[in-house]
């Protein structure tokens, strides 16, 4: 019977003892007979990530942290072991992150084009790159910085909210009110505006239309014009046209040689003839003032009165042969 109890004794204890050798590694995540990549990657703080945290891929849980150490540099030297046949994305990074609120972490590997633009994180990725097969790192704010920064922010916007409620009083509202009202008239004014030059566009868009329909009209036109310039020329109107223009004003050169030739004779003649008409002027002048016989005859009265005279006496005799002619023709028939 003792013996019975001793044996169950101890067989209860090597129960115990394998479960919490179990356990144990089963919090550690022990794996056994499993071959695992193993990567390197460089922090400037670990945050909150310890031995076994686990190593997130493309979302899935991919292996774990299996040591951490502090470099001589200051940096944080973390080892994780991956499983094989896990494929890294193009130019890896990794991020150390909490994945829950109670205050467990994780490590994230991503490209370094899906981290983002964050200042913070893009300088802990340029201080941790260091080339060969390390992975450049970076830890992001926990969630508890992050809860004091939202209380900070929460703090600050009700803070300018009192100063909104404080500045924002009956006279602040009625001066709203009115810049309100001001404002719907210019709205209206503007809508007026708005109309009379939408009309006044309408117009000079028509103006615009009627003149580019003349642009139109004026190509036609010249190319009609071309058109026929170059079935001219190709008939040899144009040749025909430029000879006659050269006959003509080689008609036109002739007709200038005889026009001053005859201007010359008429410069001639008026020469001849102002000497006429002055010769012409001085026997005027001649007879005008009795000089000669003939300014004699015509200024001497006498010579009028006597003509005249004979003239009587010429008629006088004239009548007397008429009623007798015997007596100044003595006519005899033998």
């Amino acid at each position: 019977m003792k013996r019975g109890n001793d044996f169950a004794v101890g067989l209860t204890m090597v129960v115990g003892i394998a479960v919490i050798i179990g356990a144990t590694l089963w919090v550690k995540q022990a794996d056994f007979g499993r071959d695992r990549s193993t990567l390197t990657a460089r922090f400037r703080e670990a945050g909150g990530v310890r031995v076994g945290t686990p190593v997130v891929v493309r979302g899935v849980r991919a292996g774990r942290v299996e040591a951490m150490e502090l470099a001589d540099s200051g940096f944080v030297v973390a080892r994780m072991g991956l499983d094989p046949d896990v494929g890294l994305p193009v130019d890896p990074v990794v991020l150390l992150n909490e994945s829950s609120l109670f205050g467990e972490w994780q490590a994230t590997i991503t490209s370094r084009d899906a981290v983002g633009r964050d200042p913070d994180v893009l300088r802990q990725l340029q201080e941790t790159s260091r080339g060969g097969d390390v992975l450049p790192g970076a830890t992001l704010p926990d969630i508890a910085r992050l809860t004091a920064v939202a209380g900070r922010i929460a703090g600050d916007v009700a803070s300018v909210a009192e100063r909104v409620q404080v500045a924002f009083d009956d006279q602040a509202a009625r001066e709203l009110r009115a810049s309100l009202r001001n404002f719907s008239e210019l709205s209206t004014v503007l809508s007026q505006t708005v109309r009379e030059q939408s009309n006044n566009l309408t117009t000079v868009s028509a103006d615009v239309r009627g003149g580019v329909n003349s642009l139109l009209r004026s190509a036609e036109l010249l190319r009609a014009v071309s058109e026929r310039v170059d079935s001219s020329t190709s008939r040899g109107e144009i040749r025909q046209i430029v000879t006659d223009a050269g006959e003509a004003a080689r008609q036109l050169r002739e007709t200038g040689r005889r026009l001053l030739a005859i201007s010359e004779q008429l410069g001639r003649s008026q020469n001849r003839l102002e000497s006429f008409l002055a010769t012409s002027d001085s026997i005027a002048r001649k007879l005008n003032s009795g000089e000669g016989s003939l300014g004699l005859m015509l200024n001497d009265p006498t010579l009028y009165r006597n003509t005249d005279s004979v003239m009587r006496q010429l008629q006088g005799l004239l009548a007397d042969i008429q009623r007798n002619p015997r007596r100044y023709i003595n006519l005899r028939i033998f």
